[in-house]
């Protein structure tokens, strides 16, 4: 009964939610002056579902590895580090080599090495997985403004050659929609790699040994598969996804900067909410980051117009929605063995 009511509950919420913003919507289509009009407008720019697209490849790309390594039992908070060292590394490994494309394997690489670290330390030494993760996250925010520091001088990279953008010719034309048809490579690629890692995660036999490996590893190792070579591939995975978010990052903007919590700024610590929120479904994972990201788009755009709102207010509409839509869905399941070592005698086979 209580469930009925949580879901009566929810359930009246989403659909006041989804009233007024017919009204705004109604409201901004009758006064195209006023408050309402400038949010229709901004909410129906081309350019506002361009910059969701842009700014969800990295956080995207690190919540799918999130989900990966969390799925096999491995809690890797350490996403914001894995982005940071990528993001420099790409930057680093393009400036010497003068290729975006060698760059962003060179970016790629040194998030999988260090997540191989952080593998080595929580499954074959079995350390506390939180405390690593952070010590991965500040190993990263200490060593890539140090490397910038000592190649160039400063905490920020030269700029670099970015990879463009992908047109195709009259679908770009589209209103809206046209963003998705002229974007950069690095929105297709990360496209690609939700469908991928949906597929992968769900109709793959190595998507039911991550599964199992975080919810009875146990029972995979009665079946005779390895479950540390299981959780040793998922987070690897892991790396090599968060990699893609870092490099795609820099590369995109074309530089690495170093200042302060660094130009990744927290979107490892938003990926991982962004899993969280999606039930560790890798398009649930790409859907709230999107959410986020076209609320972050649009904040951006409000703060121009002048609404007659303090800018301070404008700046924490994506997150108090964020916080309301999280407590419309529910709890999440965390997988059962998540955090736990698991150990047997026949696990080196």
């Amino acid at each position: 009964m209580d469930r009925l009511d949580g879901l009566s509950t929810r359930a009246i919420v989403a659909a006041a939610a989804v009233g007024v913003l017919a009204v705004v919507f109604v409201a901004g289509l009758a006064a195209p002056d006023s408050v309402a009009g400038t949010l229709v407008e901004i909410l129906t720019s081309e350019g506002t579902l361009s910059s969701a697209l842009r700014l969800s490849v990295p956080i995207a790309l690190a919540a799918l590895g999130g989900i990966f390594s969390e799925k096999s039992g491995v809690i890797n908070i350490g996403l914001e580090g894995l982005l940071i060292i990528s993001a420099f590394a790409a930057i680093y490994v393009t400036d010497i080599t003068g290729g975006v494309w060698i760059g962003f394997v060179g970016g790629v690489v040194a998030s999988i090495l260090l997540s191989a670290l952080f593998a080595v330390v929580v499954i074959e030494f079995r350390a506390d997985q939180i405390i690593a993760g952070l010590a991965v996250w500040l190993i990263a925010l200490g060593l890539a403004p140090f490397a910038s520091q000592v190649i160039y001088g400063r905490p920020n990279s030269p700029s670099v050659s970015t990879p463009g953008t992908i047109t195709v010719p009259g679908l770009a034309e589209l209103p809206f929609f046209g963003a998705l048809f002229d974007a950069s490579p690095t929105v297709y690629l990360m496209l690609l790699a939700v469908g991928v890692s949906w597929y992968t995660l769900n109709r793959t036999r190595f998507g039911r040994w991550v599964r199992a490996s975080g919810e009875n590893p146990k029972a995979l190792d009665t079946a005779g598969v390895s479950v540390s070579r299981v959780r040793y591939a998922a987070v690897l995975l892991s790396g090599l996804l968060a990699g893609m978010g870092g490099a795609s990052l820099s590369l995109d903007l074309g530089q690495f900067t170093g200042n302060g919590p660094t130009m990744v700024n927290g979107k490892g610590f938003i990926a991982i909410v962004a899993y969280l929120f999606g039930n560790y479904n890798p398009i649930g994972a790409f859907l709230s980051t999107l959410l986020f990201a076209g609320l972050d788009a649009m904040q951006t755009a409000l703060q121009l117009q002048n609404i007659g709102v303090p800018n301070q207010l404008i700046r924490i509409i994506p997150f108090v929605t964020v916080i309301l839509v999280l407590a419309l869905v529910g709890r999440t399941r965390i997988p059962e063995a998540a955090g736990e070592h698991y150990e047997s005698g026949d696990d080196n086979r």
